[in-house]
C-alpha cells in the first residue's frame, strides 16, 4: 500500500516563501512520476507541478500559474518530493497534495497541507 504524508504548510506573507515536503512509502520510488496540486476553498483540484520517474529522465512540467515561482524536486534515496515556493500570493492559498503515478497508471494521493497567504 503507497502511503504519501506532506508537511511544511503554514501561514506565509504575500512574497514570502515555503517549502513543502512529501514523505512516501513504496518500494519503487524512482520509477514513479510524482506531483503536486492544489485545492483552494470551494474551487476544483488543480495541477501545480509535476515530474517524471527516473526513465523519462525526471523531467518537469508546470502550471503557467506558478511558472518561474515554484521549484519541483525529488531525493530518490529518501523517497522524498519537494515542492519550494517562492513569491507567494494570496491566490496561491490552498490546500497542497502531493501525488504518485505508478508506470501503469495509478495514482495515489496524500491527505494535504494547508499554505495560507495573508497578511
Amino acid at each position: 500500500q503507497v502511503q504519501l504524508v506532506e508537511s511544511g504548510g503554514g501561514l506565509v506573507q504575500p512574497g514570502g516563501s515555503l517549502r513543502l515536503s512529501c514523505a512516501a512509502s513504496v518500494s519503487t520510488f524512482v520509477i514513479n512520476d510524482v506531483a503536486w496540486s492544489r485545492q483552494a476553498p470551494g474551487k476544483e483540484r488543480e495541477f501545480v507541478a509535476q515530474m517524471s520517474g527516473v526513465y523519462s529522465s525526471s523531467s518537469t512540467n508546470y502550471a503557467d500559474s506558478v511558472k518561474g515561482r515554484f521549484t519541483i524536486s525529488r531525493d530518490n534515496a529518501k523517497k522524498m518530493v519537494y515542492l519550494q515556493m517562492n513569491s507567494l500570493k494570496p491566490e496561491d492559498t490552498a490546500v497542497y497534495l502531493c501525488s504518485l503515478t505508478t508506470p501503469v497508471g495509478t495514482t495515489y494521493w496524500g491527505k494535504g497541507t494547508l499554505v495560507t497567504v495573508s497578511s
